[in-house]
């Protein structure tokens, strides 16, 4: 299955149908009176998400979703049939945003959650609906109300617990493929990641999901390269970890690259906590290990892991590292929660 993480689509409710203009005419009946019945109700267009979808692949091979218009009323007092609604099935994760796609209209972050977003037009009332005392004969209608039609955009968000970040062949791929059981493709020239992959990794009987991007070079929030598309893949995500290549000329400057693209993309995103490791250290020796080491210390300010996926040497430290930071996010997003809580005694 294609990975698409961006789809245009076109939706419109259904229309009301029309009411009806109808007389009770019965043999032997003298006085039948007004019997036109109310038109049925435009169908609505929903937004719901599902499981078992990672992806808004459907959604390139069909764009149009037009609800079904209400039937109009009949005689003897019959509204006509509601029409269908229409649901459109999405991946959990997912943004509705409008035309201009920055307004959005539902972040959809839990699974099953529902969204209307074009409200199907009601039916309008036949003249048995305006019957009264010095109106026995009605002879008026209403028509049924129009259907709403808009274009709107649906994004999808990755949900993991780690965002891999790093230039183009810093070892991300290798990384997930060495801790999980994700099989994404991994060679060496740059940008062999074209869409982000989600591995399930595991340490210390604890499992988290961890979201493989593709690598960010500079500028690459003016559009270099495969641009920050795809950073809006870990904006949910609890923690960074930021890969930097030891055998890189210049690993200092590698850093301040991705932490720019991330300045740069705006948001919370390079706020988020990080953990950087300096990654291929076993083609190092342990001189230029030490001075690349060093160089990325004073880089980033912080302290600095050590790690070889392709030899899965201190990827088990990583890891316990990473959980550490998602377990912090979780106590946090608890205490949060709790304190929005009313207070009862």
């Amino acid at each position: 299955m294609k990975f698409l993480d961006l789809a245009k689509v076109y939706i419109r409710s259904g229309g009301g149908g029309g009411g009806s203009v109808s007389f009770r005419r019965e043999k032997f009946i003298e006085y039948g009176g007004p019997n036109g019945g109310d038109g049925g109700g435009g169908g609505s267009v929903w937004v719901e998400t599902v499981d078992g979808l990672n992806t808004l692949i459907d959604f390139r091979y069909q764009q149009h979703f037009f609800a079904k218009s209400g039937q109009p009323g009949m005689g003897q007092g019959r509204t006509g049939k509601d029409g269908d609604d229409i649901i459109l099935r999405v991946p959990v994760g997912t943004e509705i945003m409008d035309e201009d796609q920055e307004t959005v209209i539902a972040d959809m972050s839990v699974l099953g959650e529902r969204v209307l977003i074009a409200k199907g037009g009601n039916g309008g009332f036949g003249n048995l609906h305006f019957k009264s005392s010095t109106n026995q004969a009605p002879r008026r209608a209403n028509p049924g109300q129009e259907g709403v039609e808009r274009t709107i955009w649906l994004r999808l968000k990755l949900i993991a617990d780690v965002g891999l970040l790093g230039l183009p062949n810093a070892g991300k791929s290798t990384f997930l493929a060495a801790t999980s059981n994700a099989r994404p493709k991994i060679a060496d020239y740059p940008f062999t990641t074209l869409h982000p992959n989600l591995g399930v990794v595991g340490v210390d009987g604890v499992e988290f999901v961890v979201a493989d991007i593709p690598g960010l070079i500079e500028g690459a929030h003016e559009g270099v390269g495969l641009g920050v598309r795809f950073l809006g893949h870990v904006e949910r995500c609890a923690v960074l970890l930021h890969l930097v290549d030891g055998t890189s000329e210049d690993v200092a400057q590698d850093y301040k690259t991705i932490i720019g693209e991330l300045e740069a993309y705006g948001g919370d995103l390079a706020l988020k906590p990080r953990i950087t490791v300096l990654n291929k250290v076993d083609a190092l020796d342990d001189e230029m290990r030490a001075e690349a080491k060093a160089a990325l210390d004073k880089a980033s300010g912080g302290p600095v892991m050590e790690m070889s996926g392709a030899a899965q040497l201190g990827t088990t430290d990583v890891l316990r590292a990473l959980r550490a930071q998602i377990d912090d996010d979780r106590l946090r997003a608890h205490i949060g929660e709790a304190e929005d809580e009313p207070w009862s005694p």
